[in-house]
């Protein structure tokens, strides 16, 4: 029995069929989800109007955020991204991006808190003037295997941003969990990593250490990168197979399809990506360079986390713009 629970958990997630998989549904009670991450068994997950919740044996505790800048929750802002310090069960400190209202608009930040009880408490902002937008604002935090924080940041409509070297929109950020500019950064005194972005929303690492991001393209042609420093990703002058001179083709695309890929993460070897215009759960061929159907269920899917053999996923019904249904869900995936 236990030998069969193991060669289950091992069996490569591209050689399932939907029909091999259970949802049960933990909670549909979420408000805009938005991240979802994990230290050890107990998963955390970001709702954009400022709540976290933690699940710990599929039961929930909702967690407020105390901010020195309120939280500005409109379309696509709010509270986005999360990350754990690697020594979260010493330290109890997390890295969140979250939007705050301006005098013209919206910019974005990074803070530092620290979880008493069931709040946490920003102790110090580690990156700040971010521009924001009310759609296109990135919002994904990962730590590398290097122990730095990275952060991806939307192109917010303005196309000589992701080119422009010294915004901070449109890229891949890199900074060290102080919020320090970490010395082999590709240029001194800059946290931006990669350049070229529209709106990278998900971020994984795989087994050989090497960063993807995805990416929303302009109505098709999302991406799927394989980030390396330095490099710029070409947006807005090359989209799909395009590659002008100094710019990095995307590893894989949806030519013209939409998938609005959110969130990535890694089972094993194998690259899963949570979809929300294609409505559901894809893993990576590489062998093809294609996406390939894990589940849907008609939903959003915003993100997945996978721990052992099993697969969480939270879902925004509802769209930025407004559109669509207004149950959120925390569902988890189990092979039959």
């Amino acid at each position: 029995m236990a030998g069969g629970a193991h060669a289950q958990e091992n069996r490569p997630i591209l050689a399932s069929a939907p029909q091999d998989w259970s949802v049960e549904v933990i909670s549909s009670d979420l408000d805009y989800p938005w991240d979802i991450t994990r230290d050890g068994e107990t998963l955390y997950i970001t709702e954009a109007a400022g709540d976290i919740l933690r699940v710990e044996d599929s039961r929930l505790t909702r967690m407020s955020l105390s901010t020195t800048r309120p939280i500005y929750r409109e379309g696509g802002r709010g509270l986005l991204g999360m990350a754990l310090s690697p020594s979260f069960a010493r330290d109890r400190t997390g890295y969140f991006y979250h939007s705050i209202e301006e005098a013209n608009g919206s910019s974005n930040r990074v803070i530092e808190a620290q979880l008493d009880g069931e709040t946490w408490h920003e102790t110090r902002v580690l990156i700040d003037g971010i521009p924001g937008h009310r759609l296109y604002n990135g919002g994904r935090l990962g730590i590398g295997p290097d122990g730095m924080l990275y952060i991806t940041t939307g192109w917010t409509e303005d196309r000589q941003r992701p080119q422009d070297p010294n915004s901070l929109a449109g890229k891949i950020l890199r900074i060290s969990p102080d919020g320090s500019i970490p010395a082999d950064n590709p240029t001194s005194g800059s946290p931006v990593w990669s350049l070229g972005h529209r709106n990278p929303q998900g971020l994984a690492w795989g087994p050989d250490g090497a960063l993807y991001a995805v990416e929303h393209g302009q109505s098709a042609h999302d991406e799927i990168n394989r980030i390396m420093p330095d490099h710029n990703y070409g947006w807005p002058v090359d989209q799909g197979d395009e590659q002008s001179a100094g710019m990095t083709a995307p590893w894989i695309h949806s030519g013209g399809r939409t998938w609005a890929p959110s969130g990535a993460t890694f089972a094993g070897q194998e690259l899963l990506i949570a979809a929300l215009g294609a409505q559901g759960l894809f893993v990576v061929d590489a062998a093809t360079r294609s996406l390939k159907p894990v589940l849907s269920t008609g939903e959003r899917y915003r993100d997945v986390e996978a721990i052992g053999s099993d697969l969480w996923v939270i879902t925004t019904n509802r769209s930025p713009r407004g559109e669509g249904p207004s149950e959120d869900r925390l569902l988890r995936l189990t092979r039959d």
